[in-house]
């Protein structure tokens, strides 16, 4: 046959050897003189050479990609199995021009590019060999327990971190033509498969791959087509000076699981429960050896069996039981791992007939159906805390055990305890009780509410609950919490333990006047002082212990070695911050009953909230971390209202607020005036340049640093910005500045000049706040030129008392108070006017300021004055407060969505007059 030009051409200039990498070429050199039994055959338009090349049978065969163009792919049993030095070692040898004229001439079948002579009608590619077997392929995988007795398998193993028992679970995949089976391995095999008979099996090499595919996408992987293995296979050869060795026989079309899919033990019962059914569908036939093991086990949700139970601490604890082979075991602790890995919202993303596998320590693994248990999860969500387990069991609060038996009381049969605080529950927590007496020594009339509070601290104290009264500043929370510590008193309940006191240091002389007057069988011990230190030891002895929160974090090694029967923080946001010494001094003390009163639970975030629920019952609302990703960032940051309605749900029972519209209806009313006030010529051009300068610095610190790391930066901006507003005097300058700063002058200053010569006249009864001290003496500065009487009070003033007294007893018109000093303990209700100087961010804390006036026991209308300056930073504080606001009664009424303010907000602070 004339041999074909451009197939001839293909071999002689080398074309071929660019498909090879370099290596490889250097080793086929070295083996061309290996090769042996050279042929060439023609089947349909495929040149097809064969050879045997150091022992190992090579295929490579040709079709013509383009005109004047060739292509190739080789097979070989060995290592590399395609394109290795085998099949180049081949084509060097038929590359020589003599050799492959002869391959040509001398080939079987017809070249398509020369015109055929006539062939029999029987002519076929394997006429010259045995008879020929010609069935498709089917595909079956066998899983098997087999020993690693090849030292290369042991070696993979130590390399892959997998234990060597002994033995080992593998898999090995066979492909069937007719009755014949021929292990599948990481490459599709030979053409042709000769049989021991002599006869041949044709092979399907697509069919195969495609198989060797599904295999690999069930995370299965060849052995001998391993890196690792390969590797520790020609390392094994080299130091035996073994050459073109093969893999041991044992490793022959054996697989195992792919290490980037998970652990062994993982993986076999998926390939179980997902996997095998995968590969039946594709045609595969699957079959699990009885010694393999890990098996897979469905559970019936219906048969678990629930159990609640006390646990004598006042505690609960909850199991879920179900039957394993005789061996009981409980689900709580496999939902807290799925939680622990954030399964809440993994399962979400199941189909409803889809499962879940929790994998067992001895190998066998748990089939769960996710739709069931997407909604146990959901139900326990928000008390599954993997740190609250013991053994088994789950511990829970009072409130998490009423609430699990109240959804479903046949599957969660309450105790007696628990059916109680159901009860409660159901009827509201500040129902009123008949059983519930009012102390006999009590000397003071309770306005209906307040006995509503006093009932409420009495329904958490008999159900070992903690709680917050959250009432409005001015409500009387003293008198109700005195109210029931008397009530523990003299109901014999306190056994010897005083109840402790924790207030802020202006507010604890207050608390000793109104024990001192409503509850006069009480016996008080003040811890104040350098001197409090020998009246530790008096302590047990003491009915009511008042201390500071200045105090508290200095006498923390004493205090905690007391015991008490409540322990109280009066204004109890002092411990928001849950990484401050007072917040872990105050968790650290021990009390049979805990309370916090603050008008303000939520002044700035929900953070806060969890450190005062952190000190009334750890782990109530979860870790920190979690409480942010379950309930802080959805609320806060994405306005979710589930998220909210949730946390509502969870702390409503521990949390009691009660504003002044609702219950003191006889208060008169509060009137908020808001005065805007328009910066003078120089204040702008101040407040410009100033804001121009500090924008700029402030925007390369949160290119460089980021905005958490720029914080004190901007902060610092803001100050700035707002000491113009006030009286630019307020500004450290130096130099030409200072002199440009004093010649400003103050437009609201001015302004309030003008609205206290009214209100004065009017004969007007005012207390004046502002967040800066130095703002205060310039204002008493102003008011001494006047010759207006003021009263002023500070965190520097010592006679707190003499002052309230001179103020109430009508002395003196005008009292300036510091926000932060007058802000709690004052009793002011001679005043029927307060002007706020200056805007803080919290509403909360302008509020507290506002309610020293608007209290039980003001008979005059409350005019509220707020001083802003129009365009400026003060402006967008005003606005922003309402935001703030919105994110409290969001949880502790029916407001609005809650938002907290994002970085743009921030931005928009800086922002040019306007």
């Amino acid at each position: 046959m004339p041999a074909s030009p451009d197939i001839r051409d293909h071999f002689l200039d080398s074309r071929w050897s660019t498909r090879f990498e370099d290596e490889v070429l250097l080793v086929a050199h070295k083996l061309k003189g290996k090769v042996r039994a050279l042929r060439g055959e023609w089947e349909k338009d495929h040149f097809i050479l064969r050879a045997e090349v150091a022992g190992e049978p090579c295929e490579i065969i040709h079709w013509q990609d383009s005109p004047g163009r060739w292509d190739f792919e080789s097979s070989c049993p060995c290592d590399t199995r395609t394109f290795c030095p085998h099949a180049a070692a081949t084509l060097i040898a038929a590359s020589k021009a003599g050799k492959i004229d002869d391959l040509l001439k001398g080939s079987t079948g017809v070249s398509p590019l020369v015109s055929p002579s006539p062939a029999p009608a029987a002519q076929n590619v394997t006429d010259h060999r045995s008879p020929v077997t010609d069935h498709p392929p089917t595909f079956h995988l066998r899983i098997t327990r087999e020993p690693t007795d090849s030292k290369i398998v042991r070696l993979l193993l130590q390399a892959l971190k997998i234990p060597d028992s002994g033995e080992w679970v593998v898999a090995r995949p066979e492909v069937i033509y007719g009755t014949h089976r021929i292990s599948l391995t990481g490459k599709p095999g030979l053409r042709e498969h000769p049989l021991p008979d002599g006869s041949v099996i044709l092979r399907d090499p697509a069919a195969e791959m495609n198989a060797i595919l599904q295999l690999q996408q069930s995370g299965l992987t060849s052995l001998t087509a391993n890196a690792q293995f390969r590797f520790l296979l020609a390392l094994d050869q080299k130091n035996t000076s073994v050459s073109n060795s093969h893999p041991p026989a044992s490793a022959a079309g054996l697989w195992f699981p792919n290490p980037s899919h998970g652990t062994i033990d993982q993986f076999w019962p998926w390939l179980r429960s997902t996997g095998a059914p995968q590969l039946h569908d594709a045609g595969w036939t699957v079959g699990f050896d009885p010694e393999v093991g890990h098996e897979v086990i469905e559970l019936d949700p219906d048969a678990f069996k629930y159990v609640l139970e006390d646990d004598g601490t006042g505690w609960f604890h909850l199991s879920v039981g179900f039957d394993v082979g005789g061996k009981q075991l409980d689900l709580l602790p496999i939902l807290a791992q799925l939680l622990d890995r954030g399964a809440t919202e993994v399962t979400l993303e199941f189909p409803a007939e889809g499962n879940i596998l929790h994998h067992l320590d001895d190998g066998r693994a748990l089939k769960l159906p996710a739709d069931r248990i997407r909604r146990i999860l959901k139900q326990f969500a928000a008390f599954l805390d993997p740190r609250r387990f013991k053994g088994s069991k789950l511990k829970l609060h009072p409130l998490d055990a009423a609430t699990l038996a109240h959804s479903d009381p046949e599957r969660f049969a309450p105790p007696a305890k628990l059916a109680q605080l159901i009860d409660s529950l159901s009827k509201g927590s500040s129902h009123p009780s008949s059983t519930i007496s009012h102390p006999p020594s009590l000397k003071a009339d309770l306005r209906d509410y307040q006995r509503a509070g006093f009932e409420w601290m009495q329904f958490l104290t008999r159900h070992d609950l903690h709680g917050i009264l959250a009432d409005d500043m001015g409500l009387g929370k003293t008198l109700q919490t005195l109210t029931h510590i008397l009530a523990e008193k003299e109901a014999g309940r306190m056994n010897g333990r005083p109840a402790l006191v924790v207030a802020p240091t202006s507010v604890v002389p207050n608390w000793l006047a109104e024990a001192r007057k409503f509850a006069p069988s009480l016996r008080p011990l003040v811890l104040d002082g350098p001197q409090r230190r020998k009246y530790f030891r008096s302590i047990p002895y003491a009915d009511l212990v008042l201390t500071s929160y200045a105090l508290l974090q200095r006498d923390a090694e004493q205090l905690r070695g007391f015991q008490y029967h409540l322990l109280i923080l009066d204004e109890a946001q002092y411990i928001k911050n849950p990484a401050a010494k007072v917040a872990k001094a105050a968790c650290e003390i021990e009390a049979r009953h805990r309370l916090c009163l603050s008008g303000t639970p939520v002044e700035n975030h929900l953070g806060e909230l969890w450190s005062q629920m952190r000190f009334l019952m750890p782990g109530f609302l979860g870790g920190q971390e979690d409480f942010n990703r379950l309930f802080r960032k959805p609320i806060e940051n994405e306005g979710n209202a589930e998220r909210q309605a949730a946390l509502k749900a969870r702390v409503a029972p521990l949390i009691l607020r009660r504003t002044k519209d609702q219950v003191a209806k006889e208060l008169p009313p509060k009137t908020i005036l808001v005065h805007p006030v328009e910066l003078n010529t120089a204040q702008k051009d101040l407040y410009e340049t100033v804001r121009a300068t500090m924008d700029k610095r402030v925007r390369q610190a949160i290119a460089i640093k980021g905005l958490e790391g720029s914080r004190m930066l901007f902060l610092e901006a803001l100050l700035k910005l707002r000491q113009i507003c006030c009286e630019p005097k307020l500004l450290k300058f130096e130099n030409e500045s200072k002199i440009e700063a004093d010649a400003a002058g103050s437009a609201k200053l001015d302004y309030l000049a003008d609205l206290l010569d009214t209100l004065v006249e009017e004969g007007r009864r005012i207390l004046l706040f502002s967040q800066f001290t130095s703002m205060l003496d310039i204002i008493a500065a102003h008011l001494e030129q006047r010759r207006i009487p003021y009263l002023m009070l500070t965190g520097a003033s010592k006679n707190r008392g003499e002052l309230v007294e001179k103020f109430q007893t009508g002395q003196i018109p005008l009292f300036l108070i510091s926000l932060k000093a007058g802000g709690t303990g004052l009793n002011l209700t001679a005043a029927d006017t307060v002007i706020h100087y200056d805007p803080w961010w919290n509403p909360a804390a302008e509020a507290q300021a506002t309610d020293r006036a608007y209290r039980i026991g003001q008979k005059n209308p409350v005019f509220v004055h707020k001083l802003i300056c129009q365009g400026t930073v003060e402006e967008r504080i005003f606005q922003l407060q309402a935001r703030k606001s919105e994110l409290a009664d969001a949880l502790l009424a029916d407001a609005a969505q809650a938002a907290a303010p994002d970085a743009q907000l921030l931005s928009a602070l800086l922002a040019p007059l306007g």
